[in-house]
């Protein structure tokens, strides 16, 4: 992995910030026998794989993982997800992404899973920039950042590894 830009989280410190936020998942929904990550396509999918994994060796959850397909170009577009709506129908669901800035991809990810009566919906971001134009906020994140609107945040995952940098 390559980064033209400074380093926010390294391996290391992304992998402390997913232990650490598979446990706040776990302490919130301990009382479940099973929850739903359901993971924006991209790295907000590979995010919610990486959780599941610490989540399945830190509890007794039954950890289903969901993919969610949404146009982050053009969010209006029809989303679809990999669980069909009665997977996830009253249970515990929680939205994953990588990063958090202008809170259009997580709100359209948000309205799309109010459709359905679920126990409790939380979000879940590794990197909150703190530039929303949406009041959407990330109820679990690993860390958060105020940078200009014009920096770019990149996190790579690839494999076991993983960084974050602003770019």
């Amino acid at each position: 992995m390559t980064t033209s830009g400074s380093i926010i989280l390294n391996q290391l410190q992304i992998s402390q910030k997913i232990r650490r936020i598979a446990y706040q998942i776990y302490e919130t929904n301990s009382s479940e026998k099973e929850v739903i990550l359901a993971g924006i396509v991209g790295n907000g999918y590979l995010f919610a794989e990486k959780l599941m994994e610490v989540l399945q060796e830190i509890s007794p959850l039954k950890v289903t993982l969901c993919k969610v397909n949404i146009d982050k170009k053009n969010p209006l577009k029809a989303i679809t997800t990999t669980l069909n709506v009665e997977d996830y129908k009253n249970k515990s669901l929680v939205l994953v992404d990588d990063v958090l800035s202008s809170g259009t991809t997580l709100i359209y990810g948000i309205k799309h899973f109010l459709d359905v009566p679920l126990k409790r919906f939380k979000t879940a971001v590794l990197v909150n920039r703190n530039h929303k134009k949406y009041p959407v906020k990330a109820d679990f994140k690993g860390i958060s950042l105020s940078t200009s609107i014009k920096e770019h945040i990149q996190v790579e995952f690839s494999g076991k590894e993983a960084i974050a940098y602003l770019a």
